[in-house]
C-alpha cells in the first residue's frame, strides 16, 4: 500500500496547500449562496454538488460509503466541467485522477457524474489515496477534450491542495482510452505530472478501429430486421448511426430491436423468424446477447455524435472488403448488407482524437475481465501490440480475470492494483499476473469481493474478434511521427 513518509519538501507542500485551501473556504462562505444542485441518486447516496464559483471547490457530504473518512469538494472548473474531489483522512500524499467512461451524450456537464463516480471508486480513497474526478466540460464524444479535463483538473487540485507525491491516472471503459490518452499527452516528459496509470476494463482499441465490431452489428441488423429505419422512414446512410434530425429515443430503439428479435421476450416466446434473426445477428458480430441492446444504442446515439455533431457529417467508418460469416446463409448476407467506405480526413480527425501511439514512459498496469461483454478482453490485444508496435511493451504488465461484467470489478482486485502499481513506481520492481495474483487475498480480507485473477491468460489478437479493415492488423494504428505531424494541420480531431 502507498503510505509513504512524507520528505520535508512534501508535507510543506501540503500544508501550504490546506492552508490556501482554508482561506479559499473562508471566502466562500462569505460569498457563496451554497445552494445544492443535485443529489445522487440511490439509498446509499448522500452526496450533492455544489453551486460553481470562481472561488474554488466546495465542501460537501461526502458519499456514505466515505463518511468519516475524508472531506469532499465540488465545484466547476474555468471549462465548465463540474468535478468532485475527496481527500481522506489518512491520506497518503498520493493522488488518482479518475477518467470515467460513456461517452455521456448530454449537451452540457453533468454535476452529477463525477459524484457518482466519487461513490462507486471510494475504494481509492479507503485505501489512502486522494481522488479527484471530472465530468468533462460537455457530452458527446472527445478523448483529448476529456484527457485536458482531467489534467485541468489534476492542476487545479495541486492548486488548492498542494502537490501529490505521486499522482496516478485510472480509466474505466472510454475512460481507459482516455487516461492512456492522458497518459502519451501529459506524461510522456521526463519527471512529468503522471507517475504511473492503471486502465480497468479500457477502450483500449482507439476510436479508428475500437467500434468497428459495432459498425458491423449496425449494417448486420439492419440487413435482417429492415426496420432501422423502416422502409416508410426517410433513409439515410447506416454510417450516420441515426439521422440527425431523428426523434428516436432509447425506448424506441429497444422496441423495434424487440420487435425483429424478441430478445427480451423469453425464448419460448419468440417466433421462428424473430429467433433465427436474433441467431444471426449474433453469431455474425460475436456480440453476446445480454449487450446487444447496448451495442446497438452506441451504434445508433453516439455514432450519430460522432459523425453529426464531432465530425461535421463525414463518415469516419468503413466495412468495405469485410466478409461476414457465421449465418444461415452467408452468402445472401455478404451481397445484401449496405457497404461504404470511410472519409479520409475524419478516419484522421478521429484517429488524432483518441487512437493510441503507445509511446509511453510511465508504468502502465491493466485489469480486464476475460469475458467483458462490452469492450471485448481483444481491446487489450490491441494495446499490447501498440506499445510493442512503440518499443514501449516493457512499461506494461496486464492482468486478467475469471469476471463477466463491463462497468465494475472486485473491490479487492481494484485495491490490489492500484498498490501493486504504486510499488512498481517506488520501487522499480514491476509486478507479474502471478504476483498480482497471490496478493489479491490481503485485500479481499479488507473487501470480501472476491479475487479472480487468471495468471495464465493470454488474450488472442483484436483480428480473432474483429473483421479488420484493409492496413488494420498493424498496430499502434497511429504513429507518434503521425501524431506529431497531425498536430501541425489547422483544425484537426475534434472541437472541445
Amino acid at each position: 500500500m502507498d503510505r509513504p513518509r512524507l520528505g520535508t519538501s512534501g508535507i510543506r507542500d501540503i500544508r501550504n496547500g490546506a492552508r490556501g485551501l482554508r482561506r479559499r473556504r473562508a471566502a466562500m462562505a462569505a460569498g457563496l449562496a451554497g445552494i445544492l444542485v443535485g443529489t445522487l441518486a440511490g439509498p446509499t447516496s448522500a452526496v450533492s454538488s455544489a453551486s460553481p464559483t470562481a472561488g474554488g471547490p466546495a465542501s460537501v457530504e461526502c458519499p456514505t460509503t466515505l463518511t468519516g473518512k475524508a472531506t469532499c469538494y465540488t465545484g466547476q472548473d474555468s471549462n465548465g466541467a463540474y468535478y468532485a474531489i475527496a481527500v481522506p483522512k489518512n491520506w497518503n500524499g498520493s493522488l488518482v485522477m479518475h477518467a470515467h467512461g460513456g461517452p455521456d451524450l448530454g449537451a452540457e456537464s453533468d454535476p452529477d457524474r463525477s459524484i457518482g463516480d466519487l461513490e462507486r471508486w471510494s475504494v481509492m480513497v479507503d485505501e489512502g489515496y486522494a481522488w479527484a474526478g471530472s465530468s468533462y466540460r460537455r457530452g458527446g464524444y472527445g478523448t483529448r477534450m476529456a484527457a485536458a479535463d482531467t489534467e485541468n483538473l489534476r492542476r487545479l487540485f495541486v492548486e488548492e491542495f498542494g502537490k501529490p507525491r505521486r499522482t496516478y491516472v485510472h480509466g474505466q471503459s472510454w475512460g481507459g482510452n482516455v487516461a492512456a490518452k492522458v497518459v502519451e499527452t501529459y506524461g510522456a516528459k521526463k519527471d512529468g505530472p503522471y507517475d504511473g496509470a492503471l486502465l480497468t476494463n479500457g477502450v483500449l482499441g482507439g476510436g479508428s478501429r475500437g467500434y468497428d465490431y459495432r459498425v458491423d452489428l449496425r449494417v448486420v441488423y439492419q440487413y435482417y430486421c429492415q426496420n432501422h429505419p423502416r422502409p416508410t422512414e426517410p433513409q439515410y446512410p447506416l454510417w450516420e448511426g441515426l439521422r440527425a434530425t431523428s426523434t428516436m429515443t432509447s425506448a424506441g430503439l429497444r422496441a423495434r430491436l424487440e420487435e425483429c428479435t424478441g430478445f427480451a421476450s423469453p425464448a419460448e416466446e419468440r417466433t421462428a423468424l424473430q429467433q433465427r434473426n436474433l441467431d444471426d445477428i449474433l453469431a455474425v458480430t460475436g456480440i453476446p446477447e445480454r449487450t446487444l441492446e447496448s451495442h446497438l444504442r452506441f451504434a445508433t446515439f453516439t455514432f450519430r455524435d460522432i459523425v453529426h455533431t464531432r465530425l461535421g457529417g463525414r463518415n469516419p467508418f468503413s466495412n468495405k472488403g469485410v466478409r461476414y460469416s457465421g449465418s444461415h446463409d452467408d452468402k445472401a448476407l455478404n451481397a445484401g448488407v449496405e457497404r461504404f467506405s470511410a472519409n479520409p480526413t475524419a478516419v484522421r480527425d478521429l484517429s488524432y482524437d483518441s487512437d493510441l501511439t503507445g509511446k509511453v514512459s510511465i508504468p502502465v498496469l491493466t485489469l480486464h475481465a476475460i469475458d467483458d461483454p462490452t469492450a471485448f478482453i481483444e481491446h487489450e490485444a490491441a494495446y499490447r501490440d501498440s506499445l510493442r508496435g512503440a518499443h514501449r511493451d516493457k512499461k506494461l504488465v496486464q492482468t486478467f480475470t475469471r469476471e463477466s461484467e463491463h462497468s465494475g470489478l472486485s473491490n479487492s482486485e481494484y485495491a490490489n492494483s492500484i498498490s501493486a502499481l504504486s510499488t512498481w513506481v517506488r520501487t522499480g520492481k514491476k509486478p507479474t499476473p502471478k504476483s498480482l495474483a497471490a496478493s489479491c487475498g490481503a485485500f479481499d480480507k479488507k473487501y470480501g469481493t472476491g479475487c479472480f485473477y487468471d495468471p495464465g491468460f493470454y488474450p488472442r489478437s483484436y483480428a480473432t474478434r474483429v473483421n479488420p479493415r484493409p492496413g488494420g492488423l498493424r498496430w499502434p494504428a497511429i504513429t507518434a511521427a503521425q501524431e506529431k505531424s497531425w498536430s501541425r494541420i489547422d483544425g484537426v480531431g475534434i472541437a472541445p
